[in-house]
Parts: C-alpha cells; sequence; structure tokens
C-alpha cells in the first residue's frame, strides 16, 4: 500500500551509487531533502560532519523535528557531542544507512511530520 502524499512534496524516489531521484529530479552527491525542497549538501563524508555541516537544517523554517542521517552504505555512530549540540537546536537525529533513511523519510512525510532528511550517497 502506497501512503498519499501531497502533490508538492518532495519524495525520495531512488537511490543508487552517487545518485538520488527526488521528485523525478537527478541530484548526485549529498543531498538535503525536506518536504518542500532537496538540495545539495556539502558534507563530504560521514566522519567529517559537524555541527556546522547542518546549518541549513538548524536554520529551516519550519523547524526540522527529526533529522533522518542517511550514514552511506553503513550505518555509523554519531558523535554524542554533536547529537547533544543539534539536540539543544531541537533537533532529534536518527543515524541509519542511506537506503533506510530514504524509505523511513517517506513514511515520515506521508504522516505529515516535520522531516528532513541529510545523505550520504551509497
Amino acid at each position: 500500500m502506497t501512503p498519499l502524499i501531497p502533490a508538492d512534496r518532495q519524495v525520495i524516489d531512488s537511490y543508487g551509487p552517487g545518485i538520488f531521484r527526488v521528485s523525478g529530479t537527478l541530484y548526485e552527491g549529498p543531498l538535503l531533502v525536506f518536504p518542500d525542497r532537496a538540495q545539495a549538501w556539502s558534507a563530504t563524508d560521514f566522519a567529517s560532519l559537524t555541527v556546522a555541516s547542518f546549518d541549513v537544517i538548524r536554520g529551516s523554517e519550519p523547524a526540522v523535528e527529526i533529522l533522518l542521517l542517511g550514514s552511506g552504505p553503513k550505518m555509523g555512530l554519531l558523535p554524542s557531542k554533536l547529537r547533544r549540540e543539534l539536540r539543544e537546536a531541537g533537533i532529534v537525529v536518527d543515524v541509519m544507512e542511506t537506503g533506510a533513511a530514504c524509505r523511513t523519510y517517506n513514511v515520515l512525510l506521508s504522516e505529515e511530520r516535520r522531516v528532513a532528511a541529510a545523505l550520504l550517497p551509497v
């Protein structure tokens, strides 16, 4: 069963090595996906993430409630300091491999949650 998602929302259609397809548009490299837009992300790899890597998310309106962090082909562990800084900004981070983050994003979007996905390619 496919959930009903309003036509103006950004749905992650597919992903592959180095690419993402969001609402019919192809993107290469790391990507940020919000309910109303998708944009390139300046992150290079999971190990080099800092609180500044999430500035766009921290400043988004409406505020992001849940951030799905797609860590690439394998799940990574977010440093507790970074997790705490994001939580202090009101953002709950859930780290998972990128494929799972894409699928979870679409489910939460269909539930009309204030969700965003920060995706590193597989």
